[in-house]
């Protein structure tokens, strides 16, 4: 499919290609329009350009864009929780244990396997190739709600909310401790660990902003210590493992995070055998993406959606006594 555009209006000159045609293909995202300037399937007066090009008045604009089979993922036969579906997104409640989309070290088994194989193989052109559909991601071992686009309008759309920060995002995570204060909000920069380019780590200056606000639910007791808590997160954004930092780094990390915060030996030893048990049984670190609220793009009004605590994360509360 080829689209063509001449510049005839002053107020675009001086404007960067790839907004000018985000703004003119509203179906394709930002990165679906990037990754066509720099696969050189746009041209500006016959010649290749960069995404941050300044078009002039006059300018003759050529867009292709074809289908690749090259790219093509296939879809597997594996259980989705749908939570709701229509025709331009679906919401799935993800267990732990299932990664988002194929990557290193993950070229099949994925939730993006799963939901071609759901909806079919268009699916498979939506956004970037290797990550079709996908908004935003949530960790392999974190359970609970993510929503999927099922085409570019849909895409672009979600993606400029979450840009934006506009989308409702609530966690519940069962931390190690108690967070001083009982609740606030935690602000850093979160970039790539130096020390290990498997995590993420705060800094002051250095990195993308990341804010989290959290309120504490539950203390959870044994033998009238407490030894850990039931916390709410809210996501202002949304960074990798931002959670799991951002607690980690106050003291308080996940239970079960095996990455950022490995169990005090000397509290799991104390804990009664249920207890145990329970943090045995987790699949990944205890957390839950419970709330998931955005506009739908096409309807534009407020959706929200709401996702059970997994019984293990249950079953681990329940086997303390708690305190609110």
């Amino acid at each position: 499919m080829t689209h063509q555009y001449k510049v005839n209006d002053k107020k675009h000159q001086g404007k960067r290609l790839d907004i000018f045609l985000s703004e003119n293909l509203v179906e394709l995202s930002r990165s679906k329009i990037k990754y066509l300037i720099k696969n050189g399937k746009v041209l500006v007066n016959g010649e290749i350009e960069d995404p941050d090009y300044k078009i002039s008045l006059n300018d003759k604009i050529k867009i292709e864009i074809e289908k690749s089979k090259e790219t093509y993922l296939e879809g597997e036969k594996i259980p989705l929780d749908i939570v709701f579906e229509d025709e331009d997104l679906i919401v799935i409640n993800k267990p732990a244990g299932l990664v988002m989309h194929p990557g290193a070290g993950n070229k099949s088994g994925t939730l993006v396997n799963a939901i071609i194989n759901h909806c079919g193989k268009e699916l498979s052109f939506i956004g970037d190739n290797k990550r079709p559909g996908i908004v935003h991601r949530i960790d392999k071992n974190t359970s609970g709600l993510v929503v999927i686009a099922k085409n570019d309008f849909t895409l672009n759309h979600l993606s400029n909310q979450f840009s934006e920060h506009s989308i409702e995002r609530l966690y519940t995570a069962i931390c190690w401790g108690q967070m001083q204060p009982h609740k606030g909000k935690i602000q850093s920069f979160i970039k790539r660990s130096e020390m290990n380019r498997k995590k993420m780590s705060s800094s002051s200056s250095k990195g993308k902003k990341a804010i989290t606000n959290y309120e504490t639910k539950e203390i959870l007791i044994h033998e009238s210590i407490a030894v850990a808590s039931v916390l709410e997160c809210k996501l202002e954004t949304g960074r990798t493992h931002q959670i799991r930092v951002h607690l980690t780094e106050h003291g308080c990390p996940l239970i079960g995070d095996d990455v950022y915060g490995r169990s005090p030996r000397k509290k799991v030893s104390s804990l009664s055998k249920i207890s145990k048990e329970c943090i045995e049984q987790l699949p990944g670190q205890a957390l839950h993406a419970k709330t998931l609220g955005f506009v739908h793009p096409r309807e534009e009004k407020n959706v929200i959606f709401q996702s059970l605590m997994p019984d293990y994360l249950r079953n681990l509360i329940n086997s303390f006594k708690t305190s609110h």
